[in-house]
């Protein structure tokens, strides 16, 4: 890094790599007498850090809820919901987030793209997994197994092998919440406070036609290669890109702060700052690569600013 300490594992040699196996592509001829030319730029951001926790509750009819500080930033919930969801052991249906308010949430610091799910998702894996441990010990004593031989599956707690002896997470709930109930309620807990950071890198190919009679210039097809840690929501992540692909051709091609020669803002309006719009957008081709991060949550880490968008 500039400052002569090692970078941390980081995907750019591999980036790199799927990059060139797509440029040898037979791309469309342009049209004649318009120019094409192609550009390749790399950008990469070192991920954020910060302490952060998280509750996982059991509720009354055997789901859970995730609780959290953060905002939901371009869908980081959902990636939340998925976490816990694998974490415990339930369905994605099973799992609620609940983003609660500052005077009670647990601490997550700031909301940010490059580290909501590096240190709040790998906090909220921590609180289910510790919930999910609560459960078995209370399903350890109804079924009177070790906890070691009993496994989570269809909203149940089972002894493995032994299909006939399950006990569903809802009545778990019920012997742990309801009047006289002689166990506790399941309360899991996960806190983190990383601080390696896990730097996600991005390579794009944009190919772009300029017309020289008119000075039209347009992106014609763009290929982003981006190092995702593990792409927990693959769609998603496509979106973001997609997105990012967005932004950066308004600010290459559209966007700028235009004054008079008064000094006066020629575009403080959308009606006169320019915005891409589908007809500007490029064909956009995402190749997700998958360098997990040892820190991240299921080895994710954050891809909104290394790809321009927050994720």
């Amino acid at each position: 890094m500039p400052n002569d300490r090692p970078w941390p594992r980081i995907g750019l040699r591999a980036c790199l790599e799927k990059l060139r196996e797509r440029q040898r592509r037979t791309r469309d001829h342009p049209r004649d007498g318009v120019r094409r030319g192609r550009g390749i730029a790399i950008g990469g951001w070192v991920g954020g850090v910060e302490p952060s926790s998280a509750v996982c509750r059991l509720n009354n009819d055997g789901s859970v809820a995730i609780i959290v500080g953060s905002v939901d930033l371009s869908g980081t919930n959902t990636g939340f919901t998925q976490i816990a969801a694998e974490a415990f052991g339930l369905p994605l249906d099973a799992v609620q987030v609940v983003n609660a308010d500052s005077a009670s949430a647990p601490y997550a610091g700031a909301s940010g793209g490059s580290k909501i799910t590096y240190t709040v998702g790998a906090a909220v894996k921590r609180a289910a997994e510790d919930a999910r441990q609560q459960v078995l010990r209370i399903a350890a004593s109804e079924l009177e197994a070790a906890v070691e031989d009993l496994e989570s599956a269809d909203r149940a707690v089972r002894v493995r092998g032994v299909p006939n002896r399950t006990l569903p997470i809802a009545k778990i709930a019920a012997l742990s919440m309801s009047f006289g109930a002689k166990h506790e309620p399941v309360y899991g807990r996960g806190s983190v406070a990383t601080v390696v950071r896990a730097p996600g890198f991005a390579v794009h190919l944009a190919d772009v036609e300029v017309d020289p009679d008119t000075g039209r210039v347009t992106v014609v097809d763009q290929v982003v290669v981006q190092d995702v840690g593990r792409a927990l929501n693959p769609a998603e992540i496509d979106g973001q890109i997609a997105g990012a692909v967005a932004q950066g051709v308004g600010w290459a091609l559209l966007e700028r702060m235009a004054y008079d020669e008064s000094g006066r803002l020629q575009s403080a309006t959308l009606m006169d700052y320019a915005l891409p719009h589908v007809a500007e957008m490029p064909g956009v081709e995402s190749v997700l690569v998958e360098v997990p991060s040892e820190h991240g949550p299921f080895g994710a880490k954050g891809v909104g600013l290394a790809s321009g968008r927050s994720s």
